[in-house]
């Protein structure tokens, strides 16, 4: 279980504690197991400064505290303090994790639910989407949508999310396809013949918003299924 520890300070000497933090990052390189680590400054009390650190595991985060490097920094650290930090330990029973969400939803209602028109909903205004089996490998919205209804309209194609992973505001999905073509594609007559395939999406995520994808699908394999291209 992900273990997480609040770390609530008083200081004057911010600068001081920045160093210090610096120096247990350096120190402790290739044994720590702290994984993530962010601090924030109140605003309304520039004295008050909370660091965040998060561990795979409580266990993780005893060995962390066991490091003789973690041991100095922190008994220079409260000399820096106006007082004795005090902390929270946190086991994570929740993590939500919203870009996830968002591009989970892209999928099952402006894709496999054909409402094209909920992606100004989902997407910012400045959105950007990256396809080499599109027009063009940098359009907008608009055109985006307009493309891919044409895509949409040809094979009705249902979208699986086989894999998803966040990170920051990037989301990365692993996608598998099925679909009839029933209509023209790409100048292509409507053959009829079910098709199926594999693609990856990468998105970048603005403000619980999608601002910008990256497509790649296997088109040498669908063109070899409608019988454009010999297999």
């Amino acid at each position: 279980m992900t273990f997480v520890q609040l770390i609530d300070i008083k200081t004057h000497d911010l600068d001081r504690l920045n160093r210090l933090m610096d120096d247990w990052v350096v120190a402790t390189q290739g044994k720590r197991t702290a994984t993530h680590s962010i601090v924030g400054r109140d605003r309304s009390d520039s004295t008050h400064v909370v660091e965040i650190v998060e561990f795979p595991s409580y266990e993780e985060a005893m060995k962390n505290s066991d490091l003789p490097e973690t041991n100095r920094i922190f008994e220079e650290m409260v000399a820096a303090c106006d007082g004795m930090p005090t902390f929270t330990d946190l086991d994570v029973v929740r993590d939500e994790q919203l870009n996830k969400a968002t591009c989970q939803r892209f999928f099952d209602e402006v894709v496999n639910g054909k409402n094209l028109d909920l992606a100004d909903e989902l997407c910012t205004a400045d959105y950007r989407e990256h396809d080499p089996a599109l027009s063009s490998y940098d359009i907008d919205l608009a055109q985006a949508k307009r493309e891919n209804g044409e895509v949409m309209d040809a094979f009705n194609p249902q979208l699986t999310v086989e894999s998803i992973i966040a990170e920051g505001d990037t989301v990365c999905c692993r996608i598998t396809f099925r679909g009839k073509h029933t209509g023209e594609f790409q100048g292509i007559e409507a053959t009829n013949k079910d098709v199926s395939g594999t693609g990856h999406a990468t998105f970048r995520c603005k403000d619980g918003r999608i601002a910008e994808s990256w497509w790649n699908w296997d088109d040498l394999g669908l063109m070899q299924q409608l019988g454009v291209v010999e297999g």
